[in-house]
């Protein structure tokens, strides 16, 4: 379980989060839906170490623990990225092996083979010779969720995933997520989208639009 206690963030004068108090069940998923502007991605970012609170504690399984100072080896929340942010010069199986050889040193033939059974389970096993302009949006994505579930993070997030897609790749990308529920994976989903939120989510965390733009936990 991931709790957060009292997270404050501002940048400048302009206050994003303010007193959030949050617990993430293991094996649940926590959806953040709301517009632009409310500190979802933000929170997003905190979570997975990209960004630090200004104040607060972030505990993980009755644990405090500070993702800026902590083990690379070790990762709490892998984020799969609006944009995906695959490396064009890399084939599908170059992208998912990548870090787990430079981060966690593991041997060419061990990664490899797990790359294959994550392939396997996304359904991108056929694609691993392929570059990512040869891949569709929805391949695209299965390759970063593949890519994130390589480092063998705690938490699964994803930033907007349903972000231009037409119903049937909003329908699959529901179906995933779901499926990765399933396998016991925790998952935080950042969504402007409430009717995904709301056909996923576990717990859900409205944003409001204040004037202010704060997220608080008066807004979940």
């Amino acid at each position: 379980m991931i709790t957060l206690k009292n997270i404050n963030k501002s940048f400048g004068s302009k206050n994003v989060i303010r007193d959030l108090n949050l617990e993430i069940p293991e094996g649940e998923i926590l959806a953040i839906v709301g517009p632009s502007g409310g500190g979802k991605t933000t929170l997003l970012r905190i979570l997975a170490g990209l960004e630090s609170a200004d104040s607060g504690e972030l505990v993980l399984d009755g644990t405090s623990y500070n993702l800026a100072d902590g083990n690379p080896t070790e990762q709490v929340v892998g984020v799969v990225f609006q944009d995906f942010q695959l490396f064009p010069h890399l084939n599908a199986l170059e992208n998912i092996t990548l870090a787990p050889k430079l981060v966690l040193k593991k041997d060419k033939n061990a990664s490899e083979a797990e790359a294959r059974e994550l392939a396997q389970l996304l359904g991108i096993e056929d694609l691993l010779t392929s570059y990512p302009f040869q891949l569709s949006g929805g391949q695209k994505q299965r390759l970063a969720i593949a890519r994130a579930l390589s480092m063998n993070p705690k938490v699964l997030a994803y930033d907007e995933p349903t972000s231009a897609l037409d119903p049937e790749l909003r329908q699959q990308v529901e179906q995933l997520i779901l499926s990765m529920k399933n396998a016991k994976m925790t998952q935080i989903v950042v969504t402007h989208d409430w009717d995904f939120a709301e056909h996923i989510g576990d717990q859900l965390l409205r944003v409001q639009p204040l004037e202010t733009e704060e997220l608080s936990d008066n807004e979940k």
